[in-house]
């Protein structure tokens, strides 16, 4: 019989479940018909999160690669590209999506832990030349998932945004975990107004919501992302309930996303003292990426740690995703820890 003490679920910051307080915010949201922008509570998300990073307007979707895609198919058109680094999301986890719904091809760059510079983007720019592709959008992911939860500063975004503007590109963010990063820049989420044409906002990551991310941009790229919307079955109906998980998150989770921070830098700092972890990246945010050993398999590593409650996710060749989040505590830490020592 497994004696297992918890369960500790590092997979992914996906795996919440609303709080007592968001349910009640859920049950008793007013609701209507979103496809007429007759829903109340979906119209005051939106309102808050276009107010926040100072936006025209903003769209609620069903997920980030929703919004992803639809910004992307929104700032380009069949046979453009789209310059992103070779870990981003909208490239490696969206199904193919840029090419199936936007027709358009990638160019894949080399960044720091996924994060670009205006030095590395610019020599990739297109020409104006019939035989190449039309450069026309620069992807960033901020905090980047492969990266280990790396991020971006403004003072790092402001030469990217003046290279777009300069070569008349569109500039986008997959914000997945844009509040994680906040929450160690303290930079001004205006100013992402400012400099991106599209910001993609994730509810359901370390905010909490269990579903739904919001797309931001100007006034006309929200009405074209309205028709996109629709045309991939993303219209609401009564989607309130689901828009005042996400209005509670923004008013009750962000200031604790530190919490998460500190607890991923708690489980980096012990595996880099353990014999089987060859490398491990920083923890910047709350995601640990960490190298295992020659002698340990990556998938009988995960068995042996489910066994014991803990759950994770192999993440390529040897190594090893956690991702903290609000239903982690420092009792469940202490106890993953304990756990990885106990194994050889």
């Amino acid at each position: 019989m497994n004696e297992t003490k918890m369960v500790v679920d590092l997979r992914s910051d996906t795996v919440t479940r609303p709080s007592p307080g968001m349910l009640e915010a859920m049950y008793s949201a007013k609701v209507g018909d979103d496809v007429f922008g007759e829903d109340e509570t979906v119209n005051a998300l939106q309102n808050k999160l276009k107010h926040l990073f100072g936006m025209d307007d903003a769209l609620f979707c069903p997920s980030g690669t929703m919004t992803n895609q639809i910004a992307i198919k929104c700032f380009t058109n069949p046979m453009d590209e789209v310059i992103c680094d070779e870990t981003a999301h909208v490239y490696r986890y969206e199904g193919g999506g840029i090419a199936f719904n936007s027709s358009a091809s990638v160019r894949l760059l080399n960044g720091d832990r996924g994060r670009l510079t205006a030095d590395l983007i610019e020599p990739q720019i297109n020409p104006e030349n019939i035989h190449y592709p039309k450069s026309t959008l620069v992807v960033l992911e901020n905090t980047v998932n492969r990266g280990g939860g790396s991020f971006y500063t403004l003072d790092q975004i402001e030469p990217i945004y003046h290279l777009c503007r300069l070569k008349n590109m569109s500039l986008h963010l997959d914000g997945a975990r844009i509040f994680n990063a906040l929450a160690e820049t303290n930079d001004n989420p205006k100013e992402y107004g400012r400099m991106f044409d599209g910001i993609s906002v994730c509810l359901s990551k370390g905010l909490g919501a269990p579903v739904g991310s919001v797309l931001l941009g100007s006034t006309e790229t929200i009405q074209k992302a309205k028709r996109i919307r629709k045309v991939l079955g993303g219209g609401w109906r009564q989607a309130g309930f689901l828009a005042a998980a996400g209005i509670y998150a923004l008013d009750h989770h962000v200031n604790r996303l530190k919490d998460d921070h500190r607890h991923a830098k708690v489980l980096a700092e012990a595996l880099l003292g353990l014999a089987f972890v060859k490398s491990c990246m920083p923890a910047d945010t709350n995601i640990v990426i960490f190298e295992l050993d020659e002698k340990h398999n990556p998938e009988e590593f995960v068995e042996k740690l489910a066994h014991h409650g803990i759950k994770c996710n192999s993440f390529g060749k040897q190594m090893i995703r956690f991702v903290t989040h609000l239903d982690i505590n420092s009792e469940m830490i202490d106890y993953t820890l304990e756990t990885l020592k106990k194994i050889h």
